[in-house]
């Protein structure tokens, strides 16, 4: 498992809970921004996935 793998999973954890968080309180903003860095952590996650898979 490389850093952009861990990074990944920890950004799309986040996002999960802030878009969580945003429709709990009914903040469309907090919403929307969670759901960006769910992608965000994606692709970054499927970088490192790429890297691995080009290592081995």
């Amino acid at each position: 498992m490389n850093k952009d793998q861990v990074k990944g999973s920890l950004k799309e954890a986040a996002g999960k809970v802030q878009e969580k968080t945003g429709e709990l309180t009914g903040n469309k903003s907090q919403e929307i921004k969670g759901a960006a860095r769910q992608v965000e952590g994606n692709v970054q996650k499927t970088y490192g996935d790429a890297k691995e898979a080009a290592k081995d």
